[in-house]
C-alpha cells in the first residue's frame, strides 16, 4: 500500500489530509484579500498586480485546478470523516457533547457546500467573466504605456450589482465562519494545540476570521457606497 493510499484509508491520515489542504486554502485566501485591497490604492496598483498574475499564463491556470482539487479534497474528507464519526458513535452515550458535535458538524458541511458554490461563481465571474464577456476588452495604460486588463473597473462594475454584492457577503461570511472552526481543528491535527494554548489560540483564531471578513467585506460596501469614509477612495 502506498502512502498515499494509507493516508486516504485511515482516519489519522484523513485529518492529517484535510489539515495541509486547509492550510494551503488559509495562505490562498489570506493573499487573494490582500491583492484584493489594492483596489483602494490607484487603479494602477490592482491592474499591474492582475497582469503580474495573467503574465503567468498556463502556470495560473495549474495553482487555480489545484487550489481547486485542495476543496474538493477537503470537502469530500468532511463528509468521510463525519461519516466515520456518526458510524462509530455509540448510542446512549455523551448525549450533549454527540449533540453539539453532530451539530457543529452539520453547520461546517453545508456552509462548505455553500462556499464551493460561492467559490466556483466567482470564479466564473471574475476569472471567466461569463456575466460579461465584455471586460476582456476593457483595457488600462500603466505608466511604461503597456496596455494591461482592467481589473480595477471590472472589480467596481462587478460590484455595482447589490444582488451580487449581498452573495460575495454571504460568502466570504460563511468562508470566515468556516476558517474560524477549521483554524483550530488544524492546529490539534498538527500537534500545535494544548490545554494551555487553547484559549489564546481560540482568540487569535476568531480575531484573523474577523480581519477576514471585513477585509472583504469593506470591497463591495465601499463600491455600493455603504461605506462613505472608505467609498471616496474607490473612484467611480
Amino acid at each position: 500500500m502506498n502512502l498515499l493510499g494509507a493516508l486516504f484509508q485511515s482516519s489519522i491520515g484523513k485529518k492529517l489530509l484535510m489539515a495541509v489542504t486547509g492550510l494551503v486554502l488559509v495562505g490562498f485566501v489570506t493573499g487573494h484579500l490582500v491583492g484584493n485591497l489594492q483596489i483602494f490604492l490607484p487603479p494602477a496598483k490592482i491592474n499591474t498586480y492582475g497582469h503580474m498574475l495573467e503574465s503567468l499564463g498556463a502556470g495560473l491556470w495549474a495553482i487555480r485546478l489545484f487550489l481547486l482539487a485542495c476543496v474538493a479534497i477537503h470537502l469530500w474528507l468532511a463528509f468521510k470523516l463525519t461519516a466515520e464519526n456518526r458510524a462509530a458513535r455509540p448510542q446512549g452515550y455523551g448525549v450533549e457533547h454527540t449533540n453539539r458535535a453532530t451539530l457543529a458538524s452539520r453547520v461546517m458541511l453545508r456552509s462548505g457546500i455553500v462556499v464551493l458554490v460561492f467559490l466556483v461563481y466567482h470564479l466564473g465571474h471574475f476569472t471567466l467573466r461569463v456575466q460579461h464577456p465584455e471586460w476582456s476588452e476593457h483595457t488600462f495604460r500603466l505608466a511604461d504605456n503597456t496596455m494591461v486588463r482592467d481589473v480595477y473597473r471590472m472589480t467596481v462594475q462587478g460590484f455595482n450589482s447589490a444582488g451580487i454584492s449581498c452573495f460575495y457577503l454571504l460568502g466570504v461570511g460563511l468562508l470566515a465562519y468556516h476558517l474560524n472552526h477549521g483554524l483550530v481543528s488544524m492546529c490539534q491535527t498538527l500537534g500545535l494545540k494544548n490545554e494551555r494554548w487553547t484559549t489564546g489560540l481560540e482568540r487569535a483564531s476568531a480575531a484573523f476570521c474577523w480581519l477576514y471578513f471585513l477585509g472583504n467585506a469593506v470591497i463591495p460596501l465601499s463600491v455600493r457606497g455603504w461605506l462613505p469614509v472608505l467609498s471616496g477612495l474607490i473612484q467611480r
